[in-house]
């Protein structure tokens, strides 16, 4: 994919009934499905039965089987509830019958009220460093393998980490991270609808792996198996621009019993406070 129309024409599913829709899948260089287009995909089928005057303003979502690239995926809406002010919809994503992933999702009618959120961290502007490609373009000689293939992967998101670790020097690093992120080529024609459904694509990206970190010493993807288990999301409030920069600010709370919990913030270059995401995922070291 190159650019957010690409994106958002794959997390659209084909409707076979109200309730019933078809998605496809795309590689970002994993051997299965990537977590965030199933949680994009199945919220793009939420929506899809939904009022226009509503909007997501929560999901959680919970991965239950690797997904397989070559095959649909087949997404069943239920109509949980329809209430004055909220509606509630859970969605099944299946493959050959079985659940490889489960949604529940709230909607809410916009509503003026209290509003406080916290600051965004100070980190360094997103135009004074480099892109995922250009690091990649700089560094590719001496890169292991696997992270190099990753790191030139085309996309339709544009990634800036704010401080470049040395994957070849064994130190534990901190328990956070902060990404610049911004969509390639964003038109006109996008809607909050499909804001949040890409956004909640992006939000599966260098969110688990920075659960690595504080093992960065003694832990890397080739002796860490590593998934999703489940991933929540809140949508706090509109960007001006869909077009901008967005920081995603990402913490490491706790590593136990081979799993990774994190907790992100998404912010506007601004330091509008626009979503909060939560992953807890697998981190199971290899046996030799």
């Amino acid at each position: 994919m190159k650019n957010t129309k690409q994106l958002i024409d794959l997390i659209h599913l084909r409707e076979i009934d109200t309730q019933l829709f078809i998605g496809k899948s795309e590689s970002v260089g994993s051997l299965n499905v990537f977590g965030g287009q199933v949680l994009a995909q199945a919220l793009n089928a939420a929506y899809r039965t939904v009022a226009e005057d509503r909007f997501c303003h929560s999901l959680h979502g919970y991965f239950i089987l690797p997904g397989n690239l070559e095959k649909d995926i087949v997404y069943k809406v239920q109509l949980v509830r329809d209430g004055g002010s909220f509606t509630t919809r859970y969605v099944t994503a299946e493959q050959d019958g079985n659940s490889i992933f489960v949604l529940a999702a709230s909607f809410q009618k916009e509503e003026s009220g209290f509003d406080f959120q916290g600051n965004m961290p100070e980190v360094p502007l997103p135009e004074t460093l480099f892109s995922w490609e250009e690091i990649y373009e700089q560094t590719k000689e001496f890169l292991p393998k696997s992270f190099g293939e990753f790191l030139s992967l085309e996309r339709p998101v544009i990634f800036k980490p704010t401080v470049i670790n040395n994957p070849l020097e064994k130190i534990d690093l901190p328990p956070m991270q902060n990404v610049w992120f911004k969509f390639k080529e964003m038109n006109e024609g996008v809607t909050i609808q499909h804001f949040h459904e890409i956004l909640a694509y992006t939000s599966d990206y260098n969110i688990l792996v920075t659960a690595l970190q504080p093992h960065a010493s003694k832990a890397h993807f080739g002796n860490t198996q590593m998934a999703s288990l489940d991933h929540a999301m809140w949508f706090h409030r509109k960007p001006d621009d869909f077009s901008g920069w967005f920081l995603y600010s990402i913490e490491v709370p706790s590593t136990s019993n081979s799993r990774g919990l994190t907790n992100g913030k998404i912010f506007s270059q601004d330091g509008k406070l626009i979503a909060s995401v939560a992953q807890e995922g697998l981190m199971r070291q290899k046996v030799k």
